[in-house]
């Protein structure tokens, strides 16, 4: 069954941008940056939290500052793209705590993931047990970050 989208009003998106700035915020700092009673402010976060647009609350952290300091994209194509082969896939890397994110993408390659690991023989290692062990994986191609030059989780409304 589709998901069915609601259309977001003015409060809603004035919400949503300033909790994704900032959601440790208290209920009552966000009332008054978005101009709402916090009564009103409560429901209607619960109301966004309860229809799944606001998936979920997280701390954001430095890589570097946690030992995490290697990002690498990785681009995945198996060798057969059956359905039931490509969700295998899915759930092999959603496991895996490296894996920060994965994304089924076409044309091109079938998955791209994005990894942070502690430093290259912890990608060795990850790499080893993903990629070069799993039958289905054709081709691996990896890219590793040398600079950060922005990074955002915020979705512009």
């Amino acid at each position: 069954m589709p998901e069915i989208h609601h259309p977001l009003d003015d409060l809603d998106r004035r919400l949503l941008t300033t909790l994704q700035a900032d959601s440790s915020l208290t209920n009552a700092e966000l009332a008054e940056r978005v101009h709402v009673s916090p009564p009103t402010c409560l429901r209607r976060v619960k109301q966004l939290t309860d229809s799944g647009v606001i998936q979920r609350q997280v701390a954001i952290l430095d890589p570097a500052k946690v030992g995490a300091g290697i990002t690498a994209i990785v681009e995945i194509t198996l060798d057969v793209q059956a359905a039931e082969r490509m969700d295998a896939f899915e759930k092999l890397v959603a496991d895996e705590a490296a894996v920060l994110q994965c994304y089924r993408t076409a044309p091109g390659p079938d998955f791209v993931l994005v990894l942070q690991v502690r430093d290259m023989p912890a990608y060795h290692e990850l790499a080893h047990r993903l990629f070069a062990t799993h039958a289905n994986v054709r081709n691996v191609r990896a890219y590793f970050s040398t600079f950060r030059s922005k990074f955002e989780t915020r979705i512009p409304l």
